[in-house]
């Protein structure tokens, strides 16, 4: 299931109180997703870790009551009390977490309760963990606490991903190399004894230390931590190649420019243009419209679809209309 697809699920189903499961490899943006929902919806986000606790974390700790001569629960204070919140229990990494912990959690999953503690009637369960086959330290879920979830399994989707990294202020650059080869997005590979690997998350600490004002020289270590060595040299090429576009600034005003028809430096220069055309006036974004004539056609429309999907508004200006003329037949 695709990133936006399974979040207009999540939200169905959340408003039905049902449990549910994502399941999907390391770092494609699990608990990302869920977190975006319970934003949107103004709910509270409590992420626990099973894999971290005891069964006892969950279920608390019995002690006697001598006013009331029985035994009674000390309920665990990082569960939500407040009968009137409402929020979103993510129990991540369930299927890390050892069977003792997993059983622990089927009161609490089905019942909403565990020993005297109760869920607030406002609060919904989500839960995630990575596939058996991606050779994590995994134990298999049981039938009974599997039953009790409607499970939903994420894919990688660059398309979902370039419309969140553009919303989200990722470099223009690192988005431009993806657009490039999107099978960058993700590299995983189970057998693999490499340590890091290029996923949706791991894009993001890129787009981290590109920020990070870290010196030149130490660009290349410091991304191949993050996506691996290979990938990272392809990076760092493309980052030169980058670094040589024309001034954009004199693309949006309506300056004459001249540049490479390479299909790399064309990708680079669609992600460069979209990030500044972000804050550029009703008069650049015509000269832009204006400038995608000189594109390729399949450049050019990529250009007016990022901007439309980065949320630039250029539906009513003057030039599109004409433009979607000019392309209507590529559009179909």
């Amino acid at each position: 299931m695709k990133p936006l697809n399974l979040k207009k699920t999540i939200k169905s189903l959340m408003a039905q109180k049902l449990p549910i499961f994502i399941w999907g490899s390391p770092g494609i943006g699990k608990s990302s997703i869920v977190k975006q929902v319970a934003k949107e919806k103004d709910l509270e986000f409590l992420d626990l870790r099973l894999s971290l606790l005891d069964p006892t974390d969950l279920k608390g700790i019995p002690f006697f009551n001598k006013d009331s001569n029985e035994a009674v629960w000390a309920q665990p204070d990082f569960l939500p009390k407040d009968k009137n919140s409402a929020g979103v229990l993510f129990l991540d990494e369930i299927n890390t977490a050892p069977p003792s912990v997993q059983a622990a959690a089927y009161q609490l999953i089905l019942d909403r309760k565990i020993a005297d503690y109760e869920l607030p009637p406002k609060w919904v369960i989500v839960a995630a963990g990575n596939k058996e086959s991606d050779r994590g330290v995994v134990y298999k879920m049981p039938p009974p606490l599997s039953n009790r979830f409607v499970h939903l399994e994420l894919e990688v989707d660059f398309n979902d991903w370039k419309e969140w990294a553009y919303k989200e202020g990722i470099e223009p650059i690192v988005i431009s190399f993806l657009n490039f080869d999107s099978s960058n997005l993700f590299k995983f590979d189970p057998l693999s004894s490499s340590k890091s690997f290029a996923t949706p998350r791991s894009w993001e600490y890129v787009d981290k230390i590109l920020k990070s004002n870290l010196p030149k020289e130490l660009e290349l270590d410091a991304i191949a931590g993050a996506v691996g060595k290979d990938i990272a040299l392809l990076f760092i090429s493309f980052k030169n190649i980058y670094n040589k576009l024309p001034n954009i600034k004199d693309i949006l005003n309506g300056k004459e420019v001249e540049f490479e028809s390479e299909p790399k430096i064309l990708f680079a220069l669609i992600g460069a243009i979209v990030s500044k055309a972000k804050s550029a006036s009703k008069e650049q974004l015509e000269n832009i419209i204006k400038f995608s004539y000189r594109l390729p056609k399949e450049f050019a429309i990529a250009l007016i679809k990022d901007m439309q999907k980065s949320g630039i508004e250029i539906e009513d200006l003057d030039s599109f209309e004409e433009w979607v003329e000019k392309f209507a037949s590529l559009l179909e």
